[in-house]
């Protein structure tokens, strides 16, 4: 029989409190600060109940939990190196940003999974989760590189791997991106392909010469 998940919440927020404390080693600091975050966190946890499901599967959380921690690692890794990236580029003399915006198809459906990702993007400095279409599930992301599409894609792909599995979905780790229509923006078509194959150029939801707001 499948566990509530409130108490199972309550707990993670508990240990999430030992971080956030910065405690010691001291088993007694440990211990204490633990007992801290649970009575804060179990009865935050019963509170918001009613917004998540009402049990959970310890087997599928602990199968996702290696991915949870990859995920945060390799995002972590992707923040670092982009705070460098970005700081190069506007202390550089050429100032070399060519900002652009990509057409990135998920293969994550749920709401939780595409959040995750679409805020990964945006706390990644030099790149920004302007809009989803819910029709095509996909995101349009703004990068200071947008125009190399690999390395705005990369990074998203690889959080979506892990996602997969954390979140539970129906696709699998290395499935194949959808190909969807370039949507038109702004009232004009793209023109271009369709996107989804990582091999496919057509990364932008826009021409070289650009598009007017007035159009």
């Amino acid at each position: 029989m499948k566990p509530r998940k409130w108490p199972v919440i309550g707990v993670l927020l508990a240990v999430l409190w030992l971080f956030v404390r910065g405690v010691s080693l001291d088993p007694a600091d440990v211990l204490g600060e633990f007992l801290i975050g649970l009575a804060l966190g179990l009865p935050v946890a019963f509170a918001f109940r009613r917004f998540y499901t009402e049990r959970t599967s310890l087997t599928r959380n602990l199968r996702a939990a290696p991915y949870a921690l990859l995920y945060v690692g390799v995002f972590l890794k992707e923040l670092a190196t982009a705070n460098f990236d970005v700081a190069y580029r506007v202390l550089a003399p050429s100032m070399p940003i060519d900002p652009d915006v990509v057409v990135v198809p998920l293969r994550v459906e749920t709401d939780a999974a595409i959040t995750t990702i679409a805020n990964s993007i945006t706390l990644t400095p030099g790149t920004l989760t302007m809009d989803y279409d819910d029709e095509t599930n996909t995101l349009y992301v703004h990068g200071i590189t947008g125009r190399n599409r690999e390395a705005v894609v990369e990074p998203i792909r690889t959080w979506e791997d892990y996602a997969l599995v954390i979140f539970d979905e129906d696709r699998k780790p290395g499935d194949p991106v959808p190909e969807v229509p370039v949507p038109s923006r702004g009232g004009r078509a793209d023109g271009g392909p369709t996107v989804g194959s990582e091999d496919s150029g057509a990364g932008t939801d826009r021409s070289e010469g650009g598009e007017s707001d007035g159009e």
